[in-house]
């Protein structure tokens, strides 16, 4: 009697053991694709499917709203996911047949940069860059604001920021404002209707009473409405960003360094 209940009692023991392995089991496989992930096979260059776009990797350099190279950008390169690119790809070629280029400012962002923007605006003395990014904010307000964030589309993989070369003139098609410019002006709907493609003119979201004209409104249309017939999705407070809309990966956040594949 006495084997027969221990027997019982160390069965119950190993079926309750296994009953928690398999949730743990669950919970990992579950909450793995939340880690960051350093696999970067599905991964290409954009420079090797689109090899005409030109190249202005920000946060590799110091110009940008940090003032230094940001973590985890080791090369001047840009890279996005395969299906991304391809995507991509689309839009270059149609947009080639209206005389323009794409120029690349962003695509993926490693994990760690994420976290090197978080540093540096809770930072808040750190003003370096303010008269070229952010004149019209005070720094503390960036994380209310959602300016900043512990997590970006871009480290996902099938995200890109970018702006339109005009061919004829050999300089950036004018859009209005500049990449990464903190405030209202930067929002599609500045100044007009994205949905219709209706310019306005009106500004009263601007704090500093800026404006852009109709032909910058609509020279991010152009670039838009490219985007959008080819499978990207546009941000809503972000004229240059754009995500893919069946991206490959939606709830992974990848942490390999910016570098030639």
């Amino acid at each position: 009697m006495k084997k027969t209940v221990l027997y019982l009692l160390a069965m119950i023991a190993l079926i309750v053991g296994l009953m928690y392995a398999g949730i743990r089991c669950v919970d990992y496989f579950k909450n793995r694709s939340a880690r960051p992930s350093k696999d970067f096979s599905q991964f290409v260059a954009i420079t090797d499917v689109v090899p005409d776009a030109i190249l202005e990797i920000r946060y590799f350099s110091t110009y940008n709203f940090v003032g230094t190279r940001v973590d985890g950008y080791l090369q001047p390169t840009a890279l996005l996911t395969k299906v991304a690119a391809d995507s991509l790809k689309a839009v270059s070629d149609e947009l080639k047949t209206l005389g323009y280029r794409l120029k690349i400012y962003d695509a993926y962002r490693p994990q760690k940069a994420v976290d090197h923007f978080v540093r540096w605006a809770e930072n808040i003395p750190d003003t370096l860059m303010r008269q070229f990014f952010y004149p019209d904010l005070d720094k503390s307000v960036l994380f209310d604001e959602e300016y900043i964030a512990a997590k970006s589309g871009h480290t996902r993989g099938s995200t890109v920021d970018l702006t339109l070369f005009d061919m004829r003139t050999e300089k950036e098609l004018d859009m209005g404002g500049t990449f990464d410019w903190f405030g209202p002006e930067s929002h599609p709907d500045f100044c007009g209707n994205p949905d219709t493609q209706e310019f306005t003119g009106d500004n009263s979201k601007s704090l500093a009473g800026r404006s852009i004209t109709s032909e910058q409104f609509c020279n991010r249309m152009i670039l838009r409405e490219a985007m959008m017939r080819h499978g990207f999705k546009p941000f809503p407070t972000e004229w240059w960003h754009f995500s893919l809309v069946d991206e490959p990966f939606p709830d992974t956040y990848f942490n390999f360094p910016v570098r030639q594949l």
